[in-house]
């Protein structure tokens, strides 16, 4: 089953339907380093550099794609114009690009479509582009489902939600959704989980392969070292004393409300100076805006302690500058949440072939 990744940065959504057994055949976006990550980690794929404005885009996708079935298109298109922490300008052309995964799909008729965003895109605007969706999949004749899925529900150890459409086309089957991994939520899996193994680990300075020291301190972190060597991307921001003797002051779990009057009073907005817990999932992983602090640590999380609460396996290597690997990390969908909707995709196309 082949896949068609829009909007794809590094590759998280892709990434997990390559874990499902999927095959990933290309990947768009307009962002070079994060194809390149793409690239270099989904190694039987295409990455595409194109602007998804321009309806001649196909014309790129075709030669990708080189004949080959599409069997589903998937895509995340750029939020900024829905988010909370975007501008949210009705008018934002970026609101508009989701349109290229329909245009594609009048071409391809692929069996399943998937689409992902942040769940402001049901309210803003009063509706109007969540509609604006929901009128092209019927124009299409696809059965579609949409609802929120709550990372943690899925073992993703981070407070992570994301607006997820699902659509099958009505001769293939009914759109289906996910069931949840964990129920409990005691039972989520933590920041203490994902990444305590790699508190005492050797700092590198980018994509280099350093050895392990330590054991896996839990189930995840054996899992997400599963196939790495080591540890990469795992380079620790120097901050200024100043900063330093802030963050010593934020308890555990805590942000910039917990401080002392006249302390820390440069940033304050919700996410201002907020120290991840380490017996609950992390906060949303942001794209390393220094907001967010190590649960014991008093400093940022790395790259790689970014990438685990993503549940970006260690041997999924980052490219780029630091600040670029950041945001490739934290623009992308947690590829454990990727492979859960991979699952039901395809269970949706094995009732589909009965």
């Amino acid at each position: 089953m082949n896949v068609v990744d829009f909007f794809c940065g590094c590759g998280g959504l892709s990434y997990g339907f390559t874990q499902a057994g999927f095959n990933v055949i290309v990947g768009i976006d307009n962002d070079k380093t994060a194809l390149q990550t793409f690239e270099k980690n989904h190694k039987n794929s295409i990455g595409l550099n194109l602007d998804l404005s321009n309806i001649n885009f196909n014309k790129e996708l075709d030669k990708a794609v080189n004949g080959r079935t599409v069997n589903i298109i998937v895509g995340g298109p750029p939020c900024q114009g829905f988010s909370l922490t975007g501008t949210r300008n009705e008018k934002d052309i970026r609101n508009q690009l989701y349109k290229a995964m329909f245009l594609a799909a009048r071409k391809y008729k692929p069996k399943v479509i998937i689409i992902e965003n942040v769940p402001g895109i049901k309210a803003l605007y009063k509706g109007q582009y969540f509609k604006a969706i929901e009128n092209e999949f019927d124009k299409l004749d696809y059965d579609f489902k949409s609802d929120v899925l709550y990372a943690p529900d899925f073992g993703v150890p981070q407070i992570r939600k994301r607006q997820v459409f699902i659509a099958v086309k009505k001769d293939i089957g009914k759109a289906i959704f996910p069931e949840k991994v964990i129920s409990n939520p005691s039972a989520y899996i933590t920041c203490e989980q994902a990444i305590s193994d790699l508190e005492k680990e050797k700092y590198n300075t980018g994509n280099e392969i350093i050895s392990y020291t330590t054991k896996p301190k839990s189930k995840l972190q054996e899992k997400l070292r599963s196939g790495s060597k080591g540890i990469a991307n795992h380079n620790v921001t120097n901050h200024t004393e100043l900063v330093k003797s802030v963050i010593k002051q934020v308890p555990e779990g805590c942000n910039y409300k917990s401080l002392p009057r006249g302390v820390g009073e440069s940033r304050k907005f919700h996410e201002a100076w907020t120290r991840f817990h380490s017996k609950k999932p992390s906060k949303t992983i942001d794209t390393g805006h220094r907001n967010q602090f190590h649960y014991k640590l008093d400093r940022v999380p790395t790259v790689r302690e970014n990438a685990r609460l993503q549940t970006f396996p260690d041997k999924f290597i980052f490219y780029g500058t630091k600040t670029q690997q950041y945001k490739q990390v934290g623009n992308a969908v947690p590829p454990m949440l990727g492979y859960h909707i991979a699952l039901t995709v395809k269970k949706i196309l094995q009732r589909g072939a009965k």
